[in-house]
């Protein structure tokens, strides 16, 4: 299969009925998997220019990357580590 034809799929697979309904997920997780998915989150959508992006991710449409990052930082907001996550990405950035 060709780039092109793995996106069309990819495209496809998205449009299915119903993708764009909202879901409700109660779930537990603790706060140093909020921290590490939400640092995740923003390591996905912040690929560097050398890094390839994935096939799925250049389908995926802006407003799609907006609300992801939405929710990472209100998964870092509900779990009290709003303050706490700009401090370690602080020292991150000391660090580099």
């Amino acid at each position: 299969m060709t780039t092109n034809d793995v996106a069309k799929v990819f495209d496809t697979v998205l449009s299915i009925p119903g993708m764009n309904d909202a879901v409700k997920i109660d779930m537990k997780i603790s706060r140093k998997n909020v921290l590490l998915l939400n640092h995740i989150i923003e390591r996905g959508l912040s690929a560097k220019d050398n890094d390839k992006p994935s096939i799925l991710m250049t389908s995926i449409q802006e407003e799609n990357l907006q609300e992801l990052k939405l929710f990472g930082e209100e998964c870092l907001q509900k779990a009290g580590l709003i303050e706490l996550s700009e401090k370690l990405r602080v020292l991150g950035d000391i660090i580099k």
